[in-house]
């Protein structure tokens, strides 16, 4: 068993008790296998417990981590892949922002790790490779954990469902990801998660005109912006705000400002709150796409797509602008994003059922993929009545893994019930905070965002 000095007294112990961490000695393949320096000690966030031992480092590829294992730990390992993505070049302030917000998962026993990845940019199979190679510095510099808990938050979702089918089948004497938690995750994959923001973007330009304005030189809206322009969110805001006046309450707008965000609503079905992160990420990650990831064309499109819900529904769609995804950007952008429904270890996930940024359906097309990629037995999918999509509650997580960790150890598989009673239980150490619906099934995607053409 290999153990860092800087680990302390407590979890040494506590891995003695449990006989040794787990783990083959077979040779590691892939990202974890890379000869990475030896993660240095570094001052834990003041959320976490104060006993707990923190790590960081800069891996080969440029990724910055944190490595937090609290003294009484329990032998098991989340592995944090984070949601977003951010645009810019990683920092090491944002694994320190990710370790707070899932501090839940160190103060009931976890250690946890998280990368911020090589790089920026929508781009999954290579944040699924730095989540990869993070596994690979824990368990060579740190401890081999009992089980390694590979966990995805909102487009992070995207990113541990890939990595669990990169490389959970693919390493040869070893299983490095015992289960799957899921979690506010954007999981229809690239091509099809995205599609309302697609509509989004042409129904706005219907309406207001100004994204591009008149005098600007036109551009198609599916590739976010033209690979050269540059646009930050407050120049996207302010010509927002000169149309839709979302910087105002509803009394101070006119009555065309409510009508057209009314439109909106309606139509693309997200609540005014959730328009202008939307623009954002329809403005400023499209352009990422079809720029840097899919060859300068766009995989995205609207061709077919009926809207409804307008004052005028024939009139919107006679006049919104079309657009036809290119079928080589749709092909590349799918097999960077899109799951294939074959990871060979259990997966749990939970959605907040009124989540404006991860839309609830998408839960919906995930589960058709694992069926059709023979892994639908293998998913258990659980829905709450209240949350954010960036956290739902604190009792919720440590009950969604006692579930995952119980089905990999017994192979007893959860139910949304059992969950739900799960979570009650801890409340008296975490908090109020379980809304569990345990009858809730999703709606099918196509119920909210309109099916169109694909390329096939």
């Amino acid at each position: 068993m290999q153990m860092n000095p800087l680990i302390g007294a407590g979890a040494i112990a506590c891995i003695a008790a449990l006989g040794g961490c787990g783990g083959s000695s077979a040779t590691l393949q892939g990202p974890a296998a890379s000869h990475e320096a030896a993660p240095q000690a570094t001052a834990c966030p003041k959320d976490v417990p104060a006993d707990t031992q923190c790590l960081s480092g800069e891996d080969s590829q440029g990724a910055y981590y944190l490595i937090a294992t609290p003294a009484k730990w329990n032998g098991v390992l989340v592995l944090h892949a984070h949601g977003g993505p951010d645009l810019s070049a990683p920092a090491p302030d944002r694994a320190q922002e990710d370790l707070v917000r899932w501090s839940i998962m160190v103060r009931a026993g976890y250690a946890w790790a998280g990368s911020t990845y090589r790089q920026g940019g929508v781009e999954v199979r290579a944040a699924a490779e730095d989540t990869e190679r993070l596994r690979g510095i824990f368990r060579q510099h740190v401890a081999r954990p009992t089980h390694t808990i590979l966990h995805g938050q909102s487009w992070g979702a995207g990113v541990a469902a890939k990595g669990a089918e990169m490389f959970t089948a693919q390493t040869v004497g070893e299983r490095p990801y015992d289960g799957v938690l899921l979690t506010s995750g954007v999981l229809g994959g690239g091509t099809r998660s995205y599609d309302f923001r697609m509509d989004l973007r042409v129904i706005y330009q219907y309406l207001c005109g100004n994204h591009p304005r008149p005098d600007e030189a036109p551009y198609a809206l599916n590739l976010g912006l033209p690979k050269d322009a540059r646009m930050k969110q407050a120049d996207v805001a302010l010509r927002v705000n000169e149309c839709l006046a979302l910087n105002k309450p509803a009394s101070e707008r006119t009555d065309e400002q409510n009508a057209k965000i009314r439109t909106i609503v309606n139509v693309v079905k997200i609540p005014e709150s959730a328009i202008q992160s939307h623009m954002n990420w329809g403005t400023m990650h499209f352009q990422d796409i079809s720029a840097k990831r899919t060859g300068g064309a766009s995989p995205f499109g609207n061709e077919g797509a009926i809207y409804t819900g307008s004052a005028d529904d024939a009139a919107l769609n006679a006049g919104v602008l079309r657009y036809r995804a290119d079928p080589e950007a749709y092909r590349r952008f799918a097999d960077d994003t899109d799951p294939s429904g074959k990871i060979p270890v259990p997966v749990v996930s939970a959605k907040w059922i009124s989540d404006p940024t991860a839309f609830v359906e998408l839960d919906s097309r995930f589960r058709t993929v694992m069926q059709q990629g023979g892994s639908g037995e293998r998913l258990v999918q659980t829905f709450t009545q209240q949350g954010t999509h960036s956290y739902i509650s604190d009792p919720t997580y440590p009950a969604l893994m006692d579930a995952l960790l119980a089905w990999v150890n017994t192979g007893t598989k959860p139910t949304p019930a059992s969950i739900a009673t799960a979570c009650g239980q801890h409340e008296s150490t975490f908090g109020k905070g379980c809304s569990f619906d345990v009858n809730y099934t999703s709606p099918p995607l196509e119920s909210r965002v309109p099916a169109r053409q694909r390329p096939q």
